[in-house]
């Protein structure tokens, strides 16, 4: 079963790393307008999010790929602070703008069980 987590967790990165790359509108709407170089930050986490869910599927990367899959979690957190704080994301109700933050400290704890 413990496997199951782990490749389901490598799919979701990769499947999301991808999605950058075919709707990256989507992740440049919800780029904080501090953050330089919006297109190549959207393309740039995209890879990251590739090769570390990539990592995760080899004993001899899956530690480094985890702790790569941390920090990441970490460094985008900005964008998931903007979407509860922007005037811009009113359409998507308050509560699930709300949920994205604690999400992403479940998401580091999964990240982490890897490590």
């Amino acid at each position: 079963m413990a496997n199951l987590f782990l490749y389901l967790q490598a799919i979701v990165y990769i499947a999301a790393g991808l999605n950058h790359f075919v709707s990256p509108k989507t992740y440049l709407a919800i780029m904080p307008p501090y953050i330089p170089a919006h297109e190549q930050m959207v393309l740039l986490s995209g890879v990251a999010e590739v090769v570390l869910g990539v990592g995760l599927l080899f004993s001899s990367t899956r530690s480094l790929a985890a702790w790569g899959l941390v920090l990441l979690l970490i460094a985008v957190f900005p964008a998931n602070v903007y979407m509860v704080t922007s005037n811009r994301f009113r359409r998507f109700p308050a509560w699930l703008r709300w949920a994205r933050l604690p999400l992403q400290g479940v998401l580091i704890w999964w990240a982490y069980r890897y490590t």
